[in-house]
This record gives C-alpha cells, structure tokens and sequence, in this order.
C-alpha cells in the first residue's frame, strides 16, 4: 500500500526540510540494479541488502528514504545519495 496523501503532505527530509515525493519507477529500477550489483550503501556506510520496492524522493532529487512495510524510514544513516 502506497504512503497516503495525507502522510506525504506532513513528511519533509529531516536533513534539509525539503518535501519529499514517491519515487519514480526509474529511480526503483537503478537502486535495484546498484542493489543487484552489491554496489548499494545508505548514507550510514552499510551495504543495502535488499532492492527498495517503493520509497520517497527528496524535492531536489538527491537523497531517497526507503519505505519497509509501508513505513517512511526517515533517518539520514537509512537514507540513500543518488
């Protein structure tokens, strides 16, 4: 289930305040492929272990915050640098 409209007109980046969107397929697909290619870490260093099926984009389009069972994960060390 995707994150309700409501959510996402509260949601911001906890870095920057910057509101964040659903990402787009395309940017799912390249962190599949980085994932694939054990070439994925979040902004903590750790290695991501599994592709993001769904997650926010930040309004610049710089950092992504996955979304695990229907919850924005809002930290910065979870979050990802395009």
């Amino acid at each position: 289930m995707p994150v309700s409209q409501e959510l996402l007109e509260i949601l911001v980046c906890p870095e920057t305040q910057q509101p964040v969107a659903p990402a787009p397929d395309e940017v799912l697909r390249q962190l599949a492929d980085a994932t694939a290619a054990g070439e994925l870490r979040n902004r903590g260093g750790s290695r991501v272990e599994r592709a993001p099926s769904e997650g926010l984009l930040r309004e610049d389009g710089r950092v992504f915050y996955p979304v695990e069972e229907d919850i924005p994960v809002m930290l910065i060390e979870e979050s990802i640098e395009l």
